[in-house]
């Protein structure tokens, strides 16, 4: 390669830009779900059934990010981190920006809904390797000491694509009743492509990480990453994946199904909620960046327990707090939510870094990140609806988030990150290349 190395700066920018403009992509289109999809594409449903369909719609964009993660993975261990992450961000944002042309029901009929789902599945896609690559990026630029700092830039952009599609949704529902149901909705769907065009002028200048140059160099690329992953880490992927459940669980409770409870049961505005949400997703990128630096100082893993265990004691105040149906109580509500989410998003950068091989590390990181966000970012709101449809309480919908982030506890528990960090441990798998297996994790 040629040229001077790429700044501090640009790398943590198009990490943090990429993911920014992603996950604002798809918290969007979850905002649209809780409030305006159900009576727009499912029209002919009760307003449950209505409500489950629009939540089953977002929920596909789920199962397609793991199918996203193994193979934009598999090609960013293939080729290199930077052209997937060029890859994703177009994906998702070209997919987001035809939604909000997308006809209603009332226009073109079933037709509408299928398109629906069809575009949230290529907009899953893309967002599927969209994580791997951008935390990658960040911390194989980084020094040992540092890697939970670089990572945290990646992860800034779940709580900024929070703030940025609430703020947009807020400010789009001040329109009449009317306005917003039938064009207002689709602004925050027609500004992505804006925003897509910053996103690929940050991310063509950004350079491959060194990390993966070397193994590269070293003709240590594997043929089929999926595939040796499988063979050499199961036990890792697994656990991994397993660890990544609790984020999701807390984050789209509280982004997405307490939209509509919050709404519908406890009786809050719709505004006042999007508001909660905005004040509690600055609350989220600041302590993102302490937990990071806690991380670095202590170690990752601990701190992804410590941040576990805080989403399975907050599961029932959650709740509880909102049922009172007092501001106050709900602002605290969703502000130690956020600190629950900070404290995991901080440490899981380095954390997944740190878990698999540099030649398999985009796969395993990808793969890994979306199965747990399939469980618990997709099948959490629908179980959510479902639970309340059955029982009228908020206590089923507490126990079952409570139960999935301690099983997560026990899976970070049981993980095992490599000994050696970073630039450290690709040197060692390209000079001891028979005991690579062995030392992931040691």
């Amino acid at each position: 390669m040629t040229g001077s190395p790429p700044s501090r700066a640009s790398i943590l920018l198009a990490s943090c830009v990429g993911t920014s403009i992603e996950w604002y992509d798809y918290y969007i289109f979850g905002s649209a779900s809780a409030l305006v999809f159900g009576s727009l594409f499912y029209p002919s449903f009760s307003p449950v059934a209505g409500t489950l369909a629009a939540f089953g719609t977002f929920a596909v964009g789920f199962i397609a990010r793991p199918l996203g993660g193994a193979v934009i993975g598999h090609f960013g261990d293939r080729i290199g981190r930077k052209s997937m992450l060029v890859l994703t961000l177009m994906l998702a944002g070209l997919s987001t920006f035809l939604i909000g042309l997308l006809p209603t029901y009332a226009t073109i009929g079933v037709a509408a809904p299928l398109l629906l789902v069809l575009l949230r599945l290529l907009q899953g896609f893309g967002v599927g390797g969209e994580w791997g690559g951008a935390v990658l990026v960040a911390t194989e630029h980084a020094s040992p000491r540092q890697r939970a700092v670089y990572g945290s830039f990646a992860q800034f952009g779940v709580p900024i694509g929070v703030l940025t599609s609430n703020l947009v949704f807020l400010l789009a529902s001040q329109l009449p009743p009317a306005s917003f149901q039938s064009w207002g909705w689709r602004i925050p769907f027609l500004l992505s492509v804006v925003l897509l065009g910053v996103g690929m002028l940050v991310r063509r200048k950004l350079d491959e990480s060194p990390d993966f140059r070397r193994v590269k160099e070293n003709n240590r690329v594997s043929k089929l990453p999926f595939g040796t992953l499988l063979r050499e880490q199961p036990g890792t992927l697994v656990l991994a994946s397993i660890a990544a459940i609790a984020p999701p669980a807390v984050g789209y409770t509280v982004m997405v199904y307490m939209l509509n409870y919050g709404t519908a049961v406890a009786g809050f505005a719709r505004t006042t909620l999007l508001t909660l949400l905005l004040l509690s997703a600055v609350l989220w990128i600041v302590m993102i960046y302490f937990a990071a630096l806690w991380a670095d100082r202590w170690g990752s893993k601990r701190v992804y327990v410590v941040g576990a265990l805080t989403a399975v004691a907050w599961a029932f105040p959650l709740f509880a707090l909102i049922n009172t149906r007092n501001l106050f109580a709900a602002a605290v509500a969703f502000f130690v939510a956020a600190v629950v989410q900070a404290i995991m998003a901080g440490a899981q950068g380095a954390l997944f870094t740190e878990l698999f091989s540099t030649r398999l590390r985009f796969t395993g990181a990808s793969v890994a990140y979306q199965l747990g966000g399939l469980v618990g970012g997709a099948v959490g709101p629908l179980v959510s609806t479902a639970l309340f449809g059955a029982f009228h309480s908020s206590v089923p919908l507490a126990l079952y988030l409570a139960l999935i982030c301690a099983a997560s506890l026990g899976a970070a528990l049981l993980l095992r990150p490599v000994s050696l960090p970073g630039r450290e441990k690709a040197v060692a798998e390209v000079e001891l290349p028979g005991l690579a297996s062995e030392r992931e994790p040691t």
